[in-house]
């Protein structure tokens, strides 16, 4: 057995009763868990949250790669962009007949547990350790089975979020979360981080959502990056700007997906934009002020290369936000306003390109089954963004001791350029003697990061997973000493 990727809102399937070791270890914990599922699954009935058809049956520029037809395209299930818990199974496989008999009813569920504990060690404003969890209830609602509206469904994320956050209080770092959970939740017990319907038109070629979503679950991410503690959902140059919706904060919108060929997947959509601060329960819908509108899309190729079918996810998307952001220069004493003239802001555009391509294929035909590396850029409006630009270079490589094909090693880089006119403001500030701002110590030019993790599944349902970390120029300053991190991090799937 084999756990594949799920396409848009996969199904969960129950447990079954004779399980082994897979090779992939991922289950969702956005719209919808993976599914256990052979080698080459069993063709069923489409449904919206099967893999999409292609319009054309036909590939794009794939069919100059390979001569031979992409075979495997029709057994491993489209890669899923959603935050994962990287769990295999269940830790509680004797409730899989009470979710087959909910399933068949037209409810499927998800209960899930991360934690994570980081300790500095080394550099940073002074050494500790921080905690923080995450329980996140998963639900899919069939309308067809429930009300009779035949291929609707309902997709509900909840969750609570608790602990404090090592950057803020041992590293000195206020810009870039070096631990993953603790955000924006508001200290919520049930923090509503998605709701939304979901439904496929024409043969299920189309497929289209409707209602709260966070915008990062869909555009600028993948599995493999959120295998990361800082890069995940979403890279932080993308998730840092205040119109890309980040996991837990959701906005009002809706998205459109297609395939125009087999190989070739292209998603746009119309979101509000509004502060990610607002709203910290995901209840208050009435407390959020929208600034404008968030108009992403996103290009994805995901070829097959070489006689050993090495599937590749290659990604373009480029983002509008409408909003007004004043321009990060700031307020500037008077003396050195004839430097820079007028700085009336404006809105905000994000570029972005992103891929990672399997290396070697280790365990199986299914899409985590071997190594990966990983690449992506992103450039924002350099007068309205903290980030003006961001790239990083990783890789996610499976089996790699003798005797664990099935643990997983990770490690990235990413290298983060500051706005030229956020430093350039703080520098004249510093000048005139004046504050440069909370947190800041001298005008922030760049920092890097550098992570690296361990995944080992202990038992079904759960997987242990120590972190390093090395934090370079915290703050965006040289001021304080570059930070030394170490934890673990614990994910585990009911």
């Amino acid at each position: 057995m084999v756990v594949g990727f799920p396409a848009w809102g996969q199904e969960i399937s129950p447990q079954p009763k004779k399980q082994t070791m897979p090779a992939a270890v991922v289950n969702i914990t956005g719209p919808g868990p993976a599914a256990l599922s052979e080698n080459r699954p069993k063709k069923t009935t489409l449904t919206s949250n099967e893999q999409l058809e292609a319009l054309f049956n036909t590939e794009s520029i794939s069919s100059l790669l390979n001569r031979h037809d992409d075979a495997l395209r029709s057994s491993d299930l489209a890669a899923g962009y959603y935050v994962p818990a990287q769990t295999f199974g269940n830790l509680v496989p004797q409730i899989s007949p009470v979710r087959k008999w909910l399933q068949n009813r037209g409810f499927s569920f998800q209960f899930s547990y991360k934690g994570e504990g980081l300790a500095n060690v080394g550099g940073g404003i002074r050494k500790g350790m921080d905690y923080a969890h995450e329980l996140t209830l998963t639900t899919r609602f069939d309308l067809g089975k429930l009300l009779g509206l035949n291929g609707w469904f309902l997709h509900g994320v909840v969750m609570e979020r608790a602990g404090r956050e090592v950057s803020y209080d041992y590293v000195g770092e206020h810009r870039i979360l070096l631990a993953e959970v603790h955000s924006l939740d508001g200290g919520r017990a049930a923090h509503l981080a998605d709701l939304y319907v979901e439904k496929a038109f024409y043969h299920n070629s189309i497929n289209i959502n409707l209602g709260r979503m966070t915008l990062t679950h869909t555009y600028a991410t993948s599995v493999l990056l959120c295998t990361f503690m800082i890069q995940c959902s979403a890279p932080v140059g993308v998730k840092s700007n205040a119109g890309w919706s980040v996991y837990p904060k959701a906005t009002w919108g809706g998205t459109v997906r297609l395939r125009p060929t087999r190989d070739l997947t292209l998603r746009t959509g119309v979101y509000q934009a509004a502060s990610l601060t607002e709203n910290p329960s995901g209840w208050s819908w009435g407390a959020e002020h929208a600034t404008g509108v968030m108009l992403p899309v996103e290009l994805t190729w995901e070829p097959f290369l070489g006689p050993q079918n090495l599937p590749g996810h290659y990604k373009v998307g480029f983002g509008h936000d409408t909003s007004h952001y004043a321009d990060l220069i700031g307020k500037v004493p008077a003396a050195y306003l004839s430097r820079i003239g007028a700085h009336p802001g404006g809105p905000r555009d994000t570029f972005y390109f992103e891929a990672d391509q399997m290396v070697y294929r280790k365990g199986g035909n299914h899409q985590m089954a071997g190594g990966y590396l990983l690449a992506g850029y992103i450039h924002n409006t350099p007068s309205v963004s903290a980030f003006s630009d961001q790239f990083y270079v990783g890789a996610s490589l499976l089996g790699i001791l003798p005797y664990r094909p099935f643990d997983r090693l990770g490690v990235m880089y990413s290298y983060y350029q500051i706005s030229p006119n956020l430093t350039l403001g703080q520098r004249f500030r510093q000048m005139a003697g004046d504050s440069m701002g909370a947190f800041v110590n001298g005008p922030q030019t760049h920092t890097a990061t550098l992570e690296a993790y361990y995944g080992i599944p202990v038992i079904p349902g759960l997987i242990a997973q120590p972190v390093f970390e090395y934090m370079m120029r915290p703050g965006e300053t040289s001021v304080i000493p570059n930070a030394i991190l170490v934890g673990l991090k614990v994910l585990a799937t009911l």
